[in-house]
């Protein structure tokens, strides 16, 4: 991931940018520093929604008892299984 510092423009009107000002000055940052913070936590947020997979109590039983069964690998899984062993030497 590139580290360096990069710009992102905006364009508002005179009342959006003195909201914006009045905000960074009441939290007593500059205001670059109060629209970088304000906006990642919003991009955090909504990736955090966006995300979350939410579950019915049954559905979280089916899921969990689904997780704890042993798995039973199929014909297409063991002969995977097959052939990256033979790519791996043993040590």
């Amino acid at each position: 991931m590139n580290d360096s510092p990069a710009r992102l423009d905006l364009r508002l009107n005179a009342a959006e940018q003195a909201r914006i000002t009045r905000a960074a000055a009441i939290r007593g940052v500059p205001v670059s520093t109060f629209v970088r913070d304000t906006v990642l936590r919003e991009a955090d947020a909504i990736t955090a929604v966006e995300l979350a997979i939410g579950l019915s109590a049954e559905e979280s039983r089916r899921f969990l008892a689904a997780v704890d069964e042993p798995l039973e690998p199929n014909a297409r899984l063991k002969k995977a299984m097959d052939e990256a062993a033979k790519l791996v030497r043993p040590r």
